[in-house]
């Protein structure tokens, strides 16, 4: 699928992977809605890039918000070609505290809600909006990107919700796209590495030297931009269905 004059929905835009895929999928010539709950960034990037760049206001979780989000892609373009599903969070908490105590469950519920359930909202959604275009070459209709993480293979101490929603996303990619090829829509999803968006400017020098000692080659955190890039080779690749690839530099992660 050639990228220049197609539509385009991506979650958690506003900043980080989202981010960067918004100005790569912008700048080869698609029209872009950012889907983002922070309104102050989304507005300002949808701003900064002009266009056919706009902002929605949107919880991945809520049906009518995605629903809202989607109409003004259709609007826009008067179809949808490509949603990529970037929104997620991960903060690391363990089953039990110190004191040998569980900790709540609402900690778990919310991590899958957004990185999980959040993903096959958007999916499914997104589907049924794709369903509806007349097919291009190969009878392609769309292509939905999710976003997973290396914690789907190797999650650490910690990182038990967001290891096991990310392995969600995972185990979600090839049923998908079995069940919409009959659609012409295409479904993949990209594990990454560590990858150096604002989470990280918050860690500790250390802590960054640390992840960048387990990293294979290049030795050095990974790029938005290099993630973005790849979004725009599984868009314009069209044999690339059902697929997992990890973008990690060849790192394995160690259990802590």
């Amino acid at each position: 699928m050639d990228l220049s004059g197609k539509s385009a929905i991506v979650t958690g835009g506003a900043s980080g992977l989202g981010e960067a895929t918004v100005r790569h999928l912008a700048g080869k010539g698609a029209a872009v809605v950012i889907l983002d709950m922070n309104e102050d960034r989304g507005q300002a990037l949808a701003s900064e890039l002009g266009g056919s760049v706009h902002f929605h206001k949107t919880d991945v979780t809520s049906e009518e918000d995605v629903a809202a989000a989607i109409k003004v892609a259709l609007d826009e373009s008067g179809r949808l070609d490509i949603a990529v599903n970037c929104a997620g969070i991960g903060p690391p908490v363990k089953i039990l505290d110190r004191e040998g105590n569980r900790n709540p469950l609402d900690h778990y519920k919310k991590i899958v809600g957004i990185n999980l359930v959040g993903t096959f909202n958007v999916l499914s959604q997104a589907a049924e909006a794709m369903a509806k275009n007349a097919p291009g070459e190969d009878g392609e209709r769309g292509v939905i990107i999710n976003t997973a993480s290396i914690a789907a293979f190797e999650g650490q101490v910690g990182q038990t919700a967001y290891a096991s929603s990310k392995g969600g996303v995972v185990g979600l990619t090839l049923p998908a796209a079995r069940e919409l090829s009959r659609n012409g829509i295409r479904v993949n999803t990209i594990a990454p590495g560590f990858i150096h968006t604002p989470l990280f400017d918050s860690l500790p020098e250390k802590a960054i030297e640390s992840l960048v000692e387990q990293v294979q080659y290049p030795k050095r955190l990974g790029k938005p931009s290099e993630y973005a890039s790849l979004v725009g080779h599984i868009v314009e690749n069209r044999y690339l269905n059902g697929e997992t690839i990890r973008m990690d530099a060849a790192v394995r992660m160690a259990p802590r």
